[in-house]
């Protein structure tokens, strides 16, 4: 583990279609809103050796762009991909609450054991996102990365970061265009920001 690493994450900004559920299986393009979430999310900074994205347009559009302007190498991994929620995938929380109510319900009681209809497993989910956290934290060179991805994405790497579990992951607020960051100093791992701007 390197003396110091600093990992920090960006949440895609609002993407047409307003508020839904997009996991992997639904991508929207970003609103004019959701571009100017991000670029005040980041502001000036340009401090990061590399950025990695999500393949999806909401997140990949942005960081294409970012690390042209900003001359920064841009890696996409397939792996930072939303959670798939299967049923769910497209509805609005409106609509989820009239069709399937008690499915909707049982999901935040418990998400571990209550995955929607054909929807990728919150375990295998937070399985996928610890390993690639980890390869960042452990096998990356680069000592100071942006992550542009997906809440879900996010909740599962800062659940990994302080050690906690997927069960609790669904208890962080991750907003649009909003910056986390996580700092590793000397074998301590370090939750620095949540939801902030740069």
């Amino acid at each position: 583990m390197p003396e110091e690493k600093v990992i920090e994450f960006i949440r895609h900004g609002e993407p047409e279609g307003g508020s839904k559920y997009r996991g992997h299986g639904v991508d929207d393009p970003l609103t004019e809103r959701g571009w100017n979430q991000m670029w005040n999310g980041i502001g000036e900074a340009d401090h990061w050796d590399i950025i990695l994205t999500s393949p999806l347009t909401r997140c990949a559009a942005f960081a294409q762009r970012l690390g042209a302007e900003r001359e920064i190498p841009v890696r996409t991994l397939a792996d930072l991909r939303e959670i798939g929620f299967g049923a769910w995938e497209g509805m609005t929380r409106e609509q989820l609450l009239e069709q399937r109510p008690e499915e909707f319900r049982r999901f935040y009681e418990n998400p571990v054991v209550n995955t929607p209809e054909n929807a990728e497993k919150v375990e295998d989910f937070f399985s996928r996102i610890s390993v690639v956290y980890d390869t960042l934290l452990n096998n990356y060179s680069e000592n100071k990365i942006l992550v542009v991805a997906h809440a879900g994405v996010i909740r599962a790497a800062l659940m990994r970061a302080i050690g906690a579990g997927p069960v609790q992951m669904y208890n962080l607020e991750i907003r649009n265009g909003m910056v986390s960051r996580v700092r590793y100093r000397n074998g301590r791992t370090g939750l620095e920001l949540i939801n902030g701007i740069l």
